[in-house]
């Protein structure tokens, strides 16, 4: 058992990929007691939602002891899920990378640790953690880009999630940034998700290499480039592939767009880029900046920094345990 003191908030971050747990401390400090392992979306949400109580358990019983049971230093459960989100009733409405669909995800997680629940969008989650504790503490407004699968987003306005009329504000992917451009998985076209997310990455490599283009990415997957992956572009990139180079600085120029537009609409004090497009380094930060530059008010830009997560593992669960404690103060 780990000797620290709560109070803690359980902070779970359901991904299409893996399952994320940990307690959080309230008072400050990393989140403890962490577990990780794959999504079983599979076997339907039922069994993703025991295998979050028994993760949750084992944390519980690292950090407070006490048998796993919950005790007055665990307050509650932030739940941060992908997908469209219906917060007031704790529904997933859709998540196509899960497989659910109206699925009471917060309530059977209440009932299965016997603790208060508050539900999340995942990039809602990311952005907030950010803000408390990771690149954009101390400022007032935040907006958070999140570079996975897809592309995702979130918006601290006067230090609180800016959620819009329905709920879905932050949806940084689904700007358009070319009209007559690629398809996007929505069903638009050219959605800054269709050209900047990883699997866009990998997509565009690949084409290239059919096209003709030569890169080390043959090498690296012997020859097979169905099985390139954006982590391999960005591993690419570190071996100073130069075609690596191309398809990075393109994805640059492509968020520096959706960047600008956030820029000059918004005002923010920080951008923040998480997820995996984030090993590209200071090779892409850099043509960001340069593209953002160009297209953004002078003042606007000036006012702005554009950095990269500091909470790469982590912010999920840290962004859910946030939510969390901003909207229940009287579990404090």
């Amino acid at each position: 058992m780990i000797d620290l003191s709560g109070p803690w908030v359980v902070g779970v971050d359901i991904g299409g990929t893996n399952l994320v747990v940990g307690l959080v401390p309230v008072e400050g400090g990393e989140p403890c007691g962490l577990r990780s392992q794959s999504t079983p979306s599979e076997r339907g949400p039922d069994v993703t939602v025991d295998e979050i109580g028994r993760m949750v358990t084992d944390a519980i019983e690292d950090v407070v002891g006490d048998g796993g049971a919950v005790t007055d230093q665990v307050l509650g459960v932030g739940i941060g899920c992908p997908g469209s989100i219906d917060r007031t009733s704790g529904l997933v409405r859709t998540a196509p990378n899960l497989g659910w669909v109206d699925y009471p995800v917060s309530r059977k997680i209440a009932n299965v640790l016997q603790l208060p629940t508050v539900l999340d969008n995942d990039a809602n989650c990311a952005t907030y953690a950010e803000w408390w504790r990771g690149a954009g503490q101390g400022v007032e407004h935040l907006v958070g880009i999140t570079v996975g699968t897809g592309v995702g987003g979130g918006v601290m306005l006067g230090g609180r999630i800016m959620r819009g009329a329905s709920g879905s504000a932050g949806e940084v992917g689904h700007t358009t940034i070319d009209l007559n451009g690629r398809r996007c998985s929505c069903g638009n076209y050219g959605c800054l998700e269709a050209y900047a997310s990883g699997s866009s990455i990998a997509l565009r490599a690949v084409e290239g290499l059919r096209a003709g283009s030569q890169s080390v990415l043959t090498e690296l997957v012997n020859g097979n480039i169905n099985q390139i992956s954006a982590a391999l572009v960005y591993e690419a990139l570190k071996l100073g592939d130069q075609y690596a180079h191309e398809i990075i600085l393109e994805t640059a120029k492509f968020l520096g767009i959706g960047i600008a537009n956030l820029i000059n609409t918004l005002n923010p004090d920080v951008v923040v880029v998480v997820g995996g497009v984030v090993g590209a380094g200071d090779y892409l930060f850099g043509a960001i900046r340069e593209e953002a530059k160009q297209r953004s008010f002078k003042s606007a830009f000036e006012a702005s920094k554009i950095v990269p997560g500091q909470l790469p593992e982590t912010a999920g669960i840290i962004g859910a345990a946030g939510i969390f404690i901003s909207e229940m103060p009287g579990q404090l």
